[in-house]
C-alpha cells in the first residue's frame, strides 16, 4: 500500500462528511447561507474532502433541498475535493452538473438494511452504480463507493468479512469505480473485527483508494480508527461537532467526531494536516445553526492543555498552605 509520510509523521487524510452525513439528520433547516459559510470554513482547515451535500429528493430529505446552489456557490480551495453523495442516474447528473469532483454512492453489504435504506434489491443497486459509474468515467469525476454495515446489521446481524470483500472485488472491477468505502454505518463495528477487514482489503487491493467511516454509536469510534490506522489504513470520514446518526440504529450517536480524531491523532504523532483550532471553531457554530448541543467532548471540554483560571481566594489558600 502506498502511505503517506511528512518528515517522520504518518499522514492521516480526514475527509469532512458533516454538512451532508451531519446536517441530513437535523431536524431543524439550516439556512443555505450558512451551508455555504460552514463549507467555505471548513475549507480552510486543511481537510482532504468535504462531502458537501446530497443530490438526493427533496421529499426525501429536504434538510438538503438546496443541494445545486449550496455547491455551486461555495469557494473551492485549491487541494480540496468536494463531493457529494448521489443515490442515482439523476442524482449524479445534477451533481456532475453542480461540478462536484466526486460522487459518492451508497449501497449495503446487508441485503434487508439495502431495501430499508435504498428501497432496492442489492441485485438492483449495484446496476444502478454500473450506471452512474459509466456517466461518471465519461464526465472524467470520480466516483467513491460507500459500502453500509461491512461490521454488521441491525437487521440481520453479522456480516461476514467474505460477504464484504465479495462486494468490494464486483466494485474494484467496475469500470469508473475510484475509491471504497467500508462503513460502520450502525456503530457495531470493534477494533479487532476492523484491524482483521482493514487488512484483509489491503491485502487484495494494496494500491486503493480504500476510506474508513465510523460511528461512535458505542462509544468505540476513536479505537476502531487506531485499529484500522495499525492495519495499514489512513483515509477516515468524519463529522465537525460529530453530528450525524442513522435511523436504522436507534439510540444512535453520530459519526465520529472530526475535532476529537484529529486532537487524538495529533497528541499521539500523527499529522492530519488538520489546523484544530480553525476546526473547533467551526464546530462552535453548530449549536447556534441547529438548535441543539453537539456530541463533541472538546467543544465541550477543550484541548488537554488548555488551561482553566485559577479558583477565587487561589493566593489565599496557598498563602495558608505554605505556613503550615
Amino acid at each position: 500500500m502506498t502511505q503517506l509520510w511528512n518528515g517522520d509523521k504518518r499522514r492521516i487524510e480526514m475527509q469532512e462528511v458533516g454538512t451532508r452525513d451531519g446536517l441530513q439528520s437535523e431536524a431543524q433547516f439550516v439556512a443555505t447561507d450558512d451551508k455555504i459559510a460552514l463549507v467555505n470554513a471548513l475549507s480552510q482547515c486543511g481537510l482532504s474532502r468535504i462531502e458537501v451535500t446530497a443530490f438526493v429528493s427533496p421529499l426525501a430529505i429536504p434538510a438538503l433541498k438546496d443541494a445545486e446552489i449550496v455547491m455551486n456557490e461555495i469557494t473551492r480551495q485549491p487541494g480540496v475535493i468536494y463531493s457529494a453523495l448521489v443515490p442515482n442516474l439523476m442524482g449524479a447528473q445534477r451533481a456532475i452538473a453542480a461540478r462536484a469532483d466526486e460522487l459518492n454512492m451508497v449501497m449495503s453489504a446487508a441485503e434487508t438494511h439495502n431495501l430499508c435504506n435504498l428501497r432496492m434489491t442489492q441485485a438492483q443497486s449495484f446496476n444502478a452504480v454500473a450506471a452512474v459509474a459509466a456517466i461518471a468515467k465519461d464526465a472524467g469525476v470520480a466516483l467513491n463507493l460507500s459500502l453500509s454495515c461491512c461490521f454488521g446489521c441491525p437487521m440481520d446481524g453479522e456480516v461476514s468479512a467474505a460477504t464484504v470483500l465479495d462486494w468490494c472485488r464486483r466494485f474494484m472491477e467496475t469500470p469508473g469505480v475510484t475509491g471504497i468505502s467500508l462503513c460502520d454505518t450502525t456503530g457495531m463495528a470493534y477494533p479487532t473485527q476492523v484491524h482483521a477487514l482493514t487488512r484483509a482489503f489491503l491485502s487484495q487491493w494494496p494500491a486503493s483508494a480504500l476510506t474508513l467511516h465510523f460511528h461512535n454509536t458505542r462509544g468505540m469510534g476513536l479505537a476502531n480508527i487506531l485499529a484500522a490506522i495499525d492495519a495499514g489504513a489512513y483515509r477516515f470520514d468524519a463529522s465537525f461537532g460529530g453530528i450525524g446518526g442513522c435511523p436504522y440504529a436507534p439510540g444512535a450517536s453520530g459519526n465520529v467526531c472530526t475535532e476529537e480524531v484529529v486532537h487524538a491523532l495529533e497528541l499521539m504523532g500523527y499529522d492530519s494536516g488538520v489546523d484544530l483550532k480553525a476546526l473547533l471553531a467551526v464546530a462552535h457554530r453548530l449549536p447556534g445553526l441547529i438548535g441543539h448541543e453537539v456530541p463533541s467532548q472538546l467543544v465541550k471540554a477543550g484541548q488537554r492543555l488548555d488551561l482553566h483560571p485559577l479558583p477565587a481566594g487561589f493566593d489565599d489558600i496557598k498563602a495558608r498552605a505554605l505556613c503550615r
